[in-house]
């Protein structure tokens, strides 16, 4: 790791350090050796190699995890748009109400002209000035009725206008309530088919025996080395060579203090994050605010090549955009992978990389 690189990461260095065989291009991740003083004997059985149908589990499992993360995706994304709502729906009705008060102070104006009128002998003030014989009378009346002209033109607009705009707010408010319940729809069917879909990951999981789970430990640890040494075989680490921004240092250490913390869908901390949770919180806490969800992320933040990429950024991972992670330097990133794991460091590349956004561009 070189200097540069020590000074971006600072609080993450002991865990990246940790991780730097994943760095290393063309790293051959061999089996391990056998222990001093131990020999292997001619009665040992070695171990079977992984079965195809051991494999198949692995794949399922993928599939169940993506579908999961996929629809804590949609399901945070529905909840961001419901407090968005109701924040709506209040601010629609405070503006209801000011506009209710508006309207009923109107319509005590125009009732006292009314009731002016009355104690006047229910002539109006124009009838009241043509029938003047006073000349100064009359020229004083005429003024007085051009006053009351436009002050009865302006109330009666106002007053409509005070109308449309309270009739504007109750539609609004109307539609917001159907986006809201919309929103709410679609947040309980996004939660029924996460815990659907980890309810049965975890059902097949349980079905296997101990030594099964250690070969499926051994196969997804495998298939991520894999990965990773192909992307740094690309000799992309030569091209990376960018500083972090001092808001990205603070969101590095800010998602390394997290480590360990459990996965949970739809968390967003301060005990337990999901993968957008965590990436959106470092950023918040490095004092700019980001989207919620791992799409959104991708949707709205800045595009950076990866040979650009420096630590703090986010990498999205798969074609629809479901997973994120905070790339931290050296070919290494830090994320919340799934239920059942821990906020981890990780290989950049030991999954499909669809692109890279820069929060503070």
């Amino acid at each position: 790791m070189g200097t540069g690189k020590r000074g971006l990461l600072t609080a993450a260095v002991t865990v990246v350090c940790a991780v730097t065989v994943l760095a290393a291009p063309g790293t051959a991740f061999a089996a391990p050796k056998p222990t001093p003083g131990t020999s292997a004997t001619p009665s040992a059985t070695p171990t079977p190699p992984p079965s195809k149908d051991l494999e198949k589990v692995r794949e399922k499992l993928d599939r169940l995890y993506h579908d999961a993360a996929v629809a804590t995706d949609s399901y945070n994304a529905a909840e961001e748009r419901t407090k968005e709502q109701s924040a709506r729906i209040v601010a629609l009705a405070k503006k209801i109400v000011a506009g209710q008060r508006k309207l009923e102070k109107l319509k005590d104006q125009a009732g006292a002209a009314a009731r002016a009128q009355y104690r006047s002998g229910g002539l109006p003030p124009t009838a009241q000035f043509l029938l003047s014989d006073d000349p100064q009378q009359f020229i004083d009346g005429a003024g007085t009725v051009l006053n009351g002209q436009r002050a009865t033109t302006k109330l009666i607009a106002e007053m409509t206008r005070t109308q449309k705009e309270l009739q504007g707010y109750a539609d609004d408010a109307s539609a917001q309530w159907e986006k809201l319940d919309a929103n709410r729809r679609a947040k309980a069917a996004a939660q029924k088919k996460i815990k659907q879909q980890i309810a049965e990951a975890e059902e097949l999981e349980s079905r296997l025996e101990k030594k099964e789970k250690e070969r499926l430990a051994a196969l997804e640890q495998e298939a991520a080395h894999k990965a990773q040494t192909r992307w740094l075989d690309t000799g992309i680490l030569k091209e990376i060579d960018s500083k972090a921004s001092q808001q990205g240092r603070k969101a590095v250490e800010f998602a390394t203090a997290q480590l360990g913390k459990p996965y949970v869908w739809g968390a967003e901390g301060p005990d337990s994050y999901d993968c957008s949770g965590l990436t959106s919180h470092a950023w918040a806490d490095a004092g700019h605010p980001i989207p919620r969800t791992s799409q959104e992320q991708w949707k709205q933040l800045e595009h950076v090549d990866i040979k650009d990429m420096r630590p703090g950024d986010l990498i999205i991972y798969f074609d629809d955009a479901s997973h994120v992670a905070m790339y931290v330097g050296d070919g290494a990133i830090i994320h919340a992978p799934r239920p059942g794991r821990t906020v981890t460091v990780a290989g950049a590349g030991s999954m499909p990389i669809l692109g890279v956004v820069r929060p503070d561009a």
